[in-house]
């Protein structure tokens, strides 16, 4: 019976995990839409905000893949 309380809670643990991993992901990515935009639009910085949104989606997605 203890196993079954044990294993649930690893179960819960590694959802939890991956569940924040994605959050922070998230929250990561649209900060940096959101500053590739205002560079864009308010900054007139077009194409330095095109590669740099395109580099840094990159660079979110190799991290998380490498790292998690």
């Amino acid at each position: 019976m203890a196993d079954a309380g044990q294993d649930e809670y690893r179960a819960h643990l590694a959802t939890y995990t991956a569940f924040s991993k994605l959050v922070l992901f998230m929250i990561l990515w649209l900060v940096l839409l959101l500053g590739c935009m205002a560079m864009g639009l308010i900054g007139s910085s077009g194409l330095i905000a095109l590669l740099l949104g395109i580099g840094g989606t990159i660079a979110l997605l190799v991290g998380f893949t490498v790292l998690g």
